[in-house]
């Protein structure tokens, strides 16, 4: 009895030392994040330095200095874990972006981000598979079959969007940010599709009617995902609209959108779909119908928790990924042969710039030939910084190389720690090199004051929840009920429908919005009953019109 009870006491003592380890390793992780947001701050007027290669730096300081007070046993606070990664820090970051991207220049560039998203990332993934598997069959680093060389593309056909938010500015280039943004949410989320297709399928022997059917899965799992942000995103509105939680508490429907927009995520994980895009067009959806269904005091408290949740998750990431990138277990496969590691990083990387130039040029000339205006063209040093701003790798890459090449974070192959490795040193290489060089190439190759002043002009949206302002309900027109601040005349005949598509489409969506789906779900011009308000006292005039 009494050796049971030490044995009781023993594993409750070793429970309370693991317990206290894991409040220290949070004590100081929470102790870098707060660092990390005063340095970026006091960083913030260079045009080198921004807070995710500052983040991505001090992790990697920090891993170092752990690496040496423990004897060179461990470098990480914290061990990588692509779910936490999915579940729960991507979602507020891809969501926010939905949420606070401008809809104009998102939708009006819609078939060239699509363009770019989808096919773009099937061009460098197909690249960068046939040139992996012609080039590392010769260096024999271990036995990797079609299944791994296709994995490998999709991991790094996967760009840095967090990254990308940070580096260039939605309202000084705004065609560039909705370009590169919006492609890198739509090519991270073809991405995971893509390498779950390749995981879920027996690529060894592959015909044609596996082909058509992994084409099939694709199309499935990619529209199905958006389709399911949209309904989320139309629930929310139709319930806080009716209910009107407002005039109880203003938590309520604060507290209902953040955990709508999380269930959206969470829902599409379940149907073993794309979390990615359904986030994020159901922050678009919000946007456009939930913030205006919700009061004013709402509005400000919703923008700022979607914006704060996204900063927060963005920056433990890069300190996260910093710190893991000298996990010493990985590197000591791969340390009787250090040039084989960075020969295959150098070949990876090389690839990485060969896969993203073979489609931003070509199918950069495809979308100007739709294009009749020269401002709405992509010129060519737009299109070089396109190419530049989306070689950086993150993340994402680092999650998808974990699940395919690690098991519970671990790995006992030599091919697979290599390709570890190889994926930390482009993350670290393309994140800080690539990002650190993007803003002053921009200032570079766009330097003329005409091409800001002309692009903020043509992208003013005041009425999305990122330019949202003091005072609240301003008149500003919404990016999805007219273009450019002017009436669009109905196409009068099939050539004009065909010469002018996208002013076609908004002509035909906002009637559609007017007369069927603001009634039902609100948006713009709806305004909250609240009783003993301005809004009880003087009853709102129709603004359906």
């Amino acid at each position: 009895m009494e050796a049971h009870m030490s044995s009781i006491g023993l594993k409750l003592q070793m429970l309370s030392t693991s317990d206290h380890a894991s409040v220290v390793s949070m004590n100081l992780f929470v102790a870098l994040l707060c660092a990390c947001i005063v340095i970026g701050h006091l960083l913030e007027e260079t045009r080198w330095m921004n807070e995710s290669i500052t983040a991505l730096i001090i992790g990697v300081g920090t891993g170092i200095v752990i690496l040496l007070i423990s004897g060179g046993k461990s470098s990480r606070l914290l061990v990588f874990s692509e779910d936490l990664f999915f579940i729960y820090l991507l979602p507020p970051i891809i969501f926010n972006a939905g949420f606070q991207v401008k809809k104009k220049q998102f939708f009006r560039n819609f078939m060239t981000i699509i363009l770019f998203g989808a096919a773009g990332t099937l061009i460098c993934c197909a690249i960068i598979s046939i040139g992996a598997m012609q080039i590392f069959e010769k260096m024999d680093i271990g036995p990797l079959d079609i299944g791994d060389y296709l994995a490998i593309g999709a991991i790094f056909a996967a760009t840095d969007s967090v990254c990308t938010l940070q580096v260039l500015s939605q309202d000084d280039t705004p065609l560039l940010y909705s370009l590169v943004f919006g492609e890198g949410v739509v090519n991270d989320a073809t991405s995971v599709v893509l390498f779950n297709a390749i995981q879920s399928f027996d690529l060894t022997n592959i015909n044609a009617v596996i082909a058509w059917e992994f084409v099939r899965n694709f199309l499935y799992l990619f529209l199905t995902s958006t389709m399911l942000g949209v309904l989320t995103g139309l629930v929310s509105a139709y319930i806080i609209k009716k209910l009107y939680f407002g005039r109880h508490s203003t938590d309520r429907e604060v507290a209902l959108m953040i955990l709508m927009a999380y269930l959206s995520y969470m829902l599409a994980e379940l149907f073993y779909l794309s979390g990615i895009l359904t986030v994020f067009f159901c922050g678009i959806v919000m946007s456009h119908y939930t913030w205006h269904n919700v009061t004013e005091s709402s509005r400000v408290t919703t923008k700022h928790a979607f914006a704060t949740l996204s900063f927060v998750a963005e920056i433990f990431i890069f300190l996260y990924v910093g710190m893991d990138a000298l996990d010493i277990e990985k590197w000591r496969f791969v340390s009787d042969s250090p040039g084989t590691s960075v020969a295959v990083s150098s070949i990876l990387l090389g690839l990485v710039m060969v896969g993203r130039a073979a489609f931003v040029f070509p199918l950069s000339f495809v979308s100007n030939l739709s294009k009749k205006s020269p401002h709405e063209k992509i010129g060519f040093r737009q299109q070089f910084i396109i190419w530049w701003a989306g070689l950086m790798r993150g993340a994402v890459s680092m999650a998808l190389a974990y699940n395919k090449f690690t098991s519970a974070g671990h790995t006992n192959l030599r091919a697979n720690a290599i390709m570890i490795t190889s994926t930390i040193t482009v993350v670290l290489f393309s994140t800080v090199v690539f990002g650190l060089m993007t803003k002053p190439l921009i200032s570079i190759l766009l330097p003329h004051p005409k091409y800001q002043s002309r692009s903020l002009s043509f992208s003013s949206d005041p009425a999305t929840p990122k330019s949202f302002t003091v005072p609240l309900l301003g008149e500003g027109q919404d990016s999805l009920d007219d273009l450019g601040g002017r009436d669009i005349p109905r196409p009068s005949s099939l050539r004009a429908l065909l010469t002018t598509p996208t002013h076609t489409v908004h002509y035909y969506w906002r009637k559609f919005d007017n007369a069927f789906m603001r009634p039902m779900f609100g948006g713009r011009g709806f305004v909250p009953f609240v009783p003993g308000s301005p809004t009880e006292r003087n009853p709102p005039q129709n603004q359906w019109h």
